[in-house]
């Protein structure tokens, strides 16, 4: 009998996170990234690298969910020849922004570091071939109090838990 009552619990317990995980991963499609400049998966014009003015293009964002009390945004390389090379990482981005202007930043957003050590965006600038820039927004349920000198990965750790949805915007870029 004791058995029995093991193996109906076990499936239960089994199945409960699965559940779980697919619920989550639904609410974190939800959020949108866009650029008038490029479209999905699309070239990144040079005007927004380091063979151009190197300033960020515009971003429009959309679904932002009720509740959200700010947003973070992390650009990144996976394929950088050091590993992922990170671009821009910025944090307490109003939640009711529906766009980041071209070289421009929302009133009350912080830049952290980027991977050459700068608090500003820093276009791509592949040493050779085509790489994938992408541009990751999150909602949170809270703000963030985090130095100028905060990277990626400090960015990443004080976001844990605090992520409602997430929204991703892929770009490409091949140097002249």
């Amino acid at each position: 009998m004791k058995l029995r009552t093991m193996l109906l619990v076990l499936p239960a317990c089994v199945l409960m996170p699965v559940t779980i995980v697919a619920k989550e991963a639904r609410k974190m499609a939800d959020l949108r990234i866009t650029s008038s400049a490029f479209a999905q998966k699309g070239a990144i014009p040079g005007r927004y690298t380091c063979d151009g003015q190197d300033i960020n293009p515009p971003l429009q964002i959309g679904n932002v969910p009720q509740g959200a009390q700010s947003l973070a945004l992390i650009v990144d390389d996976p394929d950088a020849p050091v590993g992922n090379w990170v671009h821009w990482v910025v944090w307490n981005i109003p939640p009711h922004t529906r766009e980041i202007r071209e070289n421009g930043l929302p009133a009350g957003a912080v830049q952290g570091l980027n991977d050459w050590k700068r608090n500003r965006y820093g276009g791509p600038c592949p040493p050779s071939g085509v790489h994938r820039y992408f541009f990751r927004i999150y909602a949170l349920d809270t703000t963030l109090n985090l130095a100028a000198t905060t990277g990626k990965a400090a960015l990443l750790a004080a976001m844990e838990g605090h992520v409602v949805a997430q929204g991703e915007l892929m770009g490409t870029y091949r140097r002249r």
